[in-house]
């Protein structure tokens, strides 16, 4: 008897001494709340809704920017923040209008561009056949083609287009990269065993693309989306700068190419171009925070490694 407790106490120390390994399981799936305890996210849509608040309510508080005055080329003050042009106008009224028509210029190119881009790449890499020969052809030639020269045709062409027409202008001329990105994440999906089941249960075709592909797909078009508006608001503000914009509306390129006319650079009035082109600068980081927070989404291999734990050593009892 005394043998076999001490073998029964031996075994029992070896299966507590020794890890049991767990059981093959489904691989946890990222949750919202983990996804915003992310740094990087949180920061970045701090940026960008501070910006967007601004530019949704700014406008209405704000008198006539338009409005002359004699208060030429001031430096910023408690009557004018952001100081005055050489025509006496508010650059702060003009910042916060300007915020608004940035932002619905990469709103609107962001929504365009995404929605072609899905429509060409998932429908073109789930169908197959002639129908993804020919959506890969017409992306293959725009993607060819230069889009920023392009983009200056055509609106040199269209002199005096509004903001939404340059905003479909960029729309058509940026989809083709998103379009190829998701078509090869459709081709390596439609294999998978569900979409095959789908398929076996005799689902319709976009039931079968809505239901079972598109929501696998939904942080590459995430990303895709937030890079088409960083895009979107850096050709806009390279087309006005240049002159190729409309002089009708306000962003941030516009108040750049107003204040590139005034010599603002040469007569040391820093407080008309800095404010535009710091705030496009600080929205292109908020967006690129989001963005990276969606690529380590994607790819898990992006996210840096924790700091590892110094083993715990025990005390040598006396």
């Amino acid at each position: 008897m005394a043998g076999v407790e001490k073998r029964r106490t031996a075994s029992s120390v070896d299966t507590a001494a020794v890890p049991v390994p767990r059981g093959p399981g489904r691989a946890r799936r990222p949750r919202g709340g983990g996804l915003l305890r992310d740094v990087k996210l949180r920061t970045g849509l701090g940026i960008v809704g501070c910006f967007a608040l601004i530019g949704l309510v700014g406008p209405f508080l704000v008198t006539d920017v338009g409005a002359i005055g004699n208060a030429v080329l001031r430096p910023p003050s408690a009557e004018h923040w952001l100081g005055t042009t050489q025509t006496g106008q508010d650059v702060f009224g003009q910042l916060v209008t300007a915020t608004r028509g940035s932002l619905i210029v990469g709103l609107v190119v962001g929504l365009l561009a995404t929605v072609l881009s899905v429509l060409v790449g998932v429908v073109g890499g789930y169908l197959g056949g002639r129908v993804d020969e020919g959506l890969s052809l017409v992306s293959n030639v725009v993607l060819v083609i230069p889009s920023l020269p392009l983009v200056i045709l055509i609106t040199n062409y269209l002199d005096g287009a509004g903001i939404l027409t340059i905003a479909l202008i960029i729309s058509i001329t940026s989809w083709a990269a998103s379009a190829r990105v998701l078509r090869a994440q459709t081709l390596s999906v439609r294999t998978r065993d569900y979409v095959a089941a789908a398929r076996a249960m005799g689902e319709r075709t976009w039931r079968v693309v809505f239901v079972e592909i598109l929501p696998n797909l939904l942080p590459v078009i995430a990303s895709q989306f937030v890079f088409a508006i960083i895009f979107a608001i850096l050709t806009e503000a390279g087309l006005s700068f240049l002159g190729l914009g409309g002089i009708d509306y306000l962003t941030w390129g516009t108040m750049l190419y107003f204040a590139q006319n005034a010599q603002a650079l040469t007569v040391g009035a820093w407080w008309w171009f800095v404010p535009p082109g710091l705030s496009i600068a600080l929205v292109g980081v908020g967006l690129s925070l989001i963005n990276f927070s969606f690529d380590e989404l994607i790819n898990p291999r992006l996210r840096a490694p924790g700091v590892p734990r110094r083993p715990r050593t025990r005390r040598r009892q006396a």
